[in-house]
């Protein structure tokens, strides 16, 4: 109540009330509630039956729409599991409306008790409303951003050493897997970026003037993540390229060392076949360092070869 909060623990009934007057407005906090554990906040705020079908069933796109005189946003919290080079998201709904804000946290969200700590160490920001709690929920969910950004960067750095590292070695399924992450991630932030956008320009009898600033700030931070994740997917890109011509070169330089391997072999093959076919007269058959001199002809020829395909760099 102006900026205060009332303390105690309250019921939900009381809760109600206590945000009934003219200068206060009540929090209420859900985790992944049932209809029937809704149906109470539902029926008090007169909320849209499509928006608590969102709320309850969750999956939802980010999004911010207008029923009436509540509005109802979708955030996406994500934070970036470093083990696995994977990001996990989860949800947070939230009712805003005149006196009340419902948050319906779906998941392992983002902790709100900070927030609200946060909150209520700042009496002067808090006393602008509902509006001012949707702010700094937001201002949360994006700084959680950070972490997760820096996170991809450094695979991302990791895998693009590897690629032109020079050993033998073929990082595509990290680099897919990667490249799949940055795009789900794309998908979760860049659906908010209008949303913010009309929270900072649109006139919304919930959102005071004064709050419009603040959420400008964090459009602009939603606008530096999702070219990030741009850059990302385009770095991806070519490193997944560079990575199929590296595989494709090391190939063909196997190629060419199978080659002249089997052009060096092919020699004493063919002299050893032709001396072996059994015929009676065959000329140097009955010469006394016969087998010698094959020999040499064919050491000679095979170094011969050798240093040919050394010179001409495949082998």
């Amino acid at each position: 109540m102006d900026g205060v909060r009332r303390g105690g623990v309250l019921s939900l009934e009381e809760a109600f009330a206590a945000g009934r007057p003219a200068d206060a407005f009540v929090w209420i906090g859900l985790h992944e509630p049932t209809g029937e554990e809704f149906a109470a906040v539902r029926q008090e705020f007169s909320l849209h039956d499509l928006a608590v079908e969102d709320a309850i069933k969750a999956h939802q796109r980010p999004k911010l729409e207008v029923y009436d005189d509540t509005v109802f946003v979708v955030l996406k919290t994500a934070w970036y599991k470093e083990d696995v080079e994977e990001i996990e998201l989860s949800e947070i709904l939230l009712f805003i409306g005149d006196g009340f804000i419902v948050t319906v946290r779906h998941g392992p969200a983002s902790g709100l008790a900070e927030v609200r700590k946060k909150l209520e160490a700042d009496p002067d920001f808090l006393r602008l409303g509902p509006g001012a709690v949707l702010y700094a929920i937001l201002d949360r969910v994006v700084d959680d951003y950070r972490p997760v950004i820096l996170g991809l960067e450094n695979d991302i750095a990791e895998v693009e050493s590897e690629v032109f590292s020079g050993e033998r070695k073929n990082p595509a399924e990290r680099i897919y897997f990667l490249k799949r992450e940055s795009i789900v991630f794309h998908q979760a932030v860049t659906p908010l970026l209008p949303a913010v956008d009309r929270l900072a320009r649109a006139s919304l009898p919930m959102i005071r003037d004064e709050l419009r600033p603040y959420f400008r700030d964090i459009h602009d931070h939603l606008l530096r993540v999702a070219d990030q994740l741009v850059s990302f997917r385009d770095l991806l890109n070519s490193v997944l390229e560079a990575n199929l011509t590296q595989v494709n070169v090391r190939q063909n330089e196997d190629m060419r060392k199978i080659s002249a391997w089997v052009a060096i072999l092919a020699v004493p093959t063919m002299i050893a076949g032709v001396y072996g076919m059994n015929f009676k007269h065959m000329p140097e058959l009955e010469m006394k360092y016969g087998y010698f001199v094959v020999l040499a002809v064919m050491v000679s020829i095979c170094g011969l070869l050798h240093r040919l395909f050394r010179k001409a760099g495949w082998l």
